[in-house]
């Protein structure tokens, strides 16, 4: 009976410190800093910044029109844009 009750310690104790090596050592990890820089339209002013998800998103007034620009939080690409102009 002690056998049994080592054993079925030794493997949840194991268990435990392999799950804590797994956190500790997965590869997935921060992502390097990046410096990149994004042009503007000549006259863009930057009205909002915030972060939605896993997105970073940028409001430009250029010009009058409004427009909304996303990217990729960890790799800070380019996601998309949206622009907002009034009806003529």
């Amino acid at each position: 009976m002690m056998l049994i009750a080592s054993l079925t310690t030794a493997l949840a104790v194991a268990a435990v410190l392999i799950a804590i090596g797994y956190r500790l050592f997965r590869t997935e990890g921060s992502a390097a800093a990046a410096d990149i820089t994004s042009l503007l339209p000549k006259g863009a002013r930057v009205v909002a910044t915030g972060v939605a998800g896993d997105r970073l998103v940028v409001t430009l007034d250029i010009g009058g029109a409004t427009e909304i620009r996303t990217f990729d939080a960890r790799t800070l690409k380019p996601a998309g844009q949206l622009k907002f102009v009034s009806e003529p």
